[in-house]
């Protein structure tokens, strides 16, 4: 008898625990997010140092993902990351180069040049890394969190004509892409708001539109300013941080989840293109990496493709133009 009742409540504690796991462990990475044989791999340059004058004696890491079928005599979709590090990682929670072979290989999103760029820092701090990349250790708060056009100036000004200049990236801003998470987000939302001459799709993780420095203000922006031409997804957890204090008052205005429902139900209320989701995770990536490539299939949903019942060539993989034209292996060989 002693023993039946002890396995029972080893049962019921293991019940127990299972739904007192943190509730970010019910994301996980799918197929999407890992390499495949036969899918060609793109290549990662850098990491390459940004100095700024629209940010004084600061710099800033970049990296740039590279499709294997790039082709510079064409145009390429261009997609801007920031915290630049956490993105680019193959062991991360977004392990976008990944992402990008996987869509681009199924022509389930353009050939697109990926751009992963940290905050800037000074020569005190040290480079924004997986391990330490909030607010307190880079120039990431006044940077990410303002809501003037200061930091699309770094990107329009500074990093996008050294890119241009590497890569044959299309000036179509309906080609061209930004994404983060946390305040990450609400900085690419912000890029996107002050120049969408230069950028109209954004993807929002996590997105901190709190008052960290005014970004609450937001929802009201939206409905006061006439529509832009954005097209944004956003994602957060009902578990986000919710605005509690430690002496038990609420402040609204930094309630991370209330705040991106404000985000979506503007954006709504002035027809903008707009998509979300609400997991049930807390303010973590592992939500948005896993739903990652969805995100950017809707994204990405209407990129010119002839669609032609009598031609097939848009319907195939998509492989490097020097693969496709090489000849087939001898047999046996």
């Amino acid at each position: 008898m002693k023993m039946a009742m002890a396995c029972a409540l080893a049962m019921l504690l293991g019940v127990a625990s299972g739904f007192a796991a943190p509730p970010d462990d019910v994301y996980h990475l799918g197929p999407d997010s890992e390499p495949h044989e036969g899918v060609p791999q793109g290549k990662v340059v850098g990491p390459t140092a940004l100095p700024s004058t629209v940010y004084p004696n600061t710099t800033r890491d970049y990296w740039v993902y590279v499709p294997a079928q790039y082709d510079p005599s064409k145009p390429a979709c261009l997609m801007v990351f920031f915290d630049g590090h956490a993105y680019v990682g193959l062991k991360g929670n977004y392990r976008i180069p990944h992402v990008f072979d996987n869509l681009i290989h199924r022509r389930e999103m353009p050939v697109t040049i990926g751009v992963f760029i940290n905050p800037g820092h000074t020569s005190e701090q040290k480079e924004a890394s997986d391990s330490n990349w909030g607010d307190g250790t880079t120039n990431r708060r006044v940077e990410y969190n303002a809501l003037d056009d200061k930091y699309s100036k770094l990107i329009v000004d500074e990093l996008l004509p050294v890119i241009t200049k590497q890569y044959n990236i299309s000036p179509d801003p309906e080609n061209r892409a930004i994404s983060g998470a946390s305040s990450g987000a609400i900085c690419a939302f912000s890029v996107a708001w002050h120049r969408p001459d230069q950028f109209r799709k954004v993807v929002s993780t996590i997105g901190s539109f709190t008052n960290i420095m005014g970004g609450h203000v937001y929802p009201d922006l939206i409905r006061k300013s006439e529509p832009k031409p954005i097209r944004i997804f956003l994602q957060d957890g009902v578990n986000d941080n919710r605005g509690l204090r430690r002496d038990g008052s609420y402040d609204p205005t930094r309630d991370w989840h209330a705040q991106n429902i404000k985000m979506v139900q503007a954006l709504t209320e002035k027809k903008y293109d707009v998509n979300f989701t609400w997991g049930i995770g807390t303010h973590s990536n592992k939500q948005g990496g896993a739903i990652m490539p969805e995100m950017l299939r809707w994204l990405w949903r209407d990129y010119p493709r002839t669609d032609d019942a009598k031609d097939d060539s848009n319907r195939t993989l998509l492989v490097p133009a020097a693969a496709a034209k090489a000849p087939a292996p001898a047999p046996g060989g």
